[in-house]
């Protein structure tokens, strides 16, 4: 990538991260009616420290991957309909925490609040050895010309390594925000996710040489085991 997309793809990023930081603390501030929410700022300075981490990380590295990363447009139908429900649960799950906050709903210990930051962190590292593995992880699904079967990392294990990271992410989201009654949207994201990984499967299934025999060799699509 030459130094005037580098330039483009920098300033695309940065306000990426500026809408996405005024999102989230909108989301979670708003509803909690003040700014006095310690759980939400440790959650937003660790989501914002490892996103600027994966950022730097392959801007020096493979800075196409980025730029895939940040395709919004998707191609296929039935994931268009998915994003669109997904979106609307994200949105409301990410109100719960605030109302939670502000009305005391939920009483999470600070222990348990911080061991949910480090699960967040867990699964977004995951995330990354997905990322790192394959670097056609694009956000829309689609085959990119180049593209082959990674059947190594986390591909070896399961098939959809960075939605497993998502998961166990989502997982420790709520306590991380001091919400129990955030959990509730949980079974509503997994659900979406799974739908997104099964269609993302018909698609490389249909357009990825060698993508069927992968499937083959490699079981499980989520959890080792189990999924």
């Amino acid at each position: 990538m030459d130094k005037e997309n580098l330039k483009k793809l920098k300033r695309k990023i940065f306000f990426s991260f500026l809408l996405a930081f005024i999102v989230l603390v909108a989301m979670f501030f708003i509803p909690a009616g003040s700014f006095d929410y310690w759980q939400a700022w440790v959650f937003c300075m660790v989501l914002l420290f490892l996103a600027l981490f994966v950022v730097n990380y392959f801007f020096k590295r493979a800075p196409e991957f980025l730029e895939r990363r940040m395709m919004y447009k998707e191609k296929e139908t039935r994931q268009k309909m998915i994003i669109i429900i997904g979106d609307i649960v994200f949105f409301f799950g990410y109100l719960i925490p605030g109302l939670d906050h502000r009305f005391g709903w939920s009483h999470v210990p600070v222990w348990l609040v911080l061991i949910s930051d480090a699960g967040v962190v867990f699964g977004y590292y995951i995330v990354f050895l997905a990322f790192k593995e394959n670097t056609f992880a694009a956000r829309t699904v689609e085959v990119f010309s180049g593209q082959k079967v990674i059947d190594t990392g986390p591909y070896a294990v399961v098939r959809h390594p960075m939605y497993t990271g998502v998961v166990i992410m989502f997982l420790f989201v709520p306590m991380a925000l001091g919400s129990y009654w955030a959990l509730i949207t949980i079974i509503p994201i997994i659900a979406i996710i799974v739908l997104r990984a099964l269609n993302e499967e018909e698609v490389l299934r249909r357009d990825l040489p060698g993508y069927a025999a992968y499937c083959n060799k490699v079981r499980y699509r989520l959890i080792p085991l189990v999924w």
